[in-house]
């Protein structure tokens, strides 16, 4: 464990009993779909990976994979996740009810970039995900990464909450913050997701001590 961390995010949110906002394709043709087991030695070399472990270990635990493929190979990737994800960039889990999902750690294989595939990505899993009658997707990126940002927009999301997380040795502090319009049940959801078990909520603070890996 590094001694201190600070980190800057926001979580995002597509509501699907709103409508579906319109399809965002690529500039290239590509195919999308399901990737499974079958798949991981493709994925291993997509996410530039130096063994299949990680993948495996992710299908392992029931997590979902999806991918644009162009003439057969996969070009870009997304993980979904149901029930309980670790983010490692705030140091928690999120608590995800199982009518929800968390979109996570998507890539686009470098060849392929500045083809919109980012966007179309994400476009198309809304409408697998809608399809399936979840009630709610998130995702969550840092606030200077501006192509995911931007990727998110494009596809139909919208910001729920600012979080500003900041830990020094064991002693960690979240800040949440709502600079969107975003309804208060929405922001409620997003604290719930958010703040861990073993953190204690103080107004839009929550203060915690780790006693080991989260």
């Amino acid at each position: 464990m590094q001694p201190w961390t600070v980190e800057y995010g926001t979580l995002w949110v597509f509501e699907t009993k709103d409508e579906l906002p319109p399809a965002c394709p690529a500039r290239i043709e590509a195919k999308f779909e399901e990737a499974g087991v079958a798949a991981v030695d493709e994925l291993t070399a997509a996410m530039n990976l130096p063994t299949p472990e990680p993948v495996r270990e992710r299908f392992r635990g029931n997590r979902r994979c999806f991918v644009l493929r162009i003439s057969g190979q996969i070009a870009s990737y997304g993980w979904v996740t149901h029930g309980l994800e670790c983010v490692g960039e705030l140091e928690r889990r999120f608590h995800l009810h199982t009518n929800e999902a968390y979109i996570w750690d998507c890539g686009t294989v470098p060849a392929w970039r500045r083809q919109g595939l980012y966007s179309a990505l994400l476009s198309q899993l809304l409408a697998r995900l809608h399809a399936e009658g979840l009630a709610r997707i998130w995702i969550g990126a840092s606030r200077q990464n501006q192509p995911s940002i931007q990727g998110f927009v494009n596809a139909g999301f919208k910001p729920v909450v600012d979080v500003t997380y900041r830990r020094l040795f064991r002693l960690s502090l979240l800040r949440i913050h709502r600079p969107y319009a975003a309804r208060p049940a929405l922001v409620k959801e997003a604290y719930r997701i958010l703040v861990d078990d073993h953190e204690r909520r103080l107004g839009q603070l929550a203060v915690g001590y780790q006693n080991g890996k989260f």
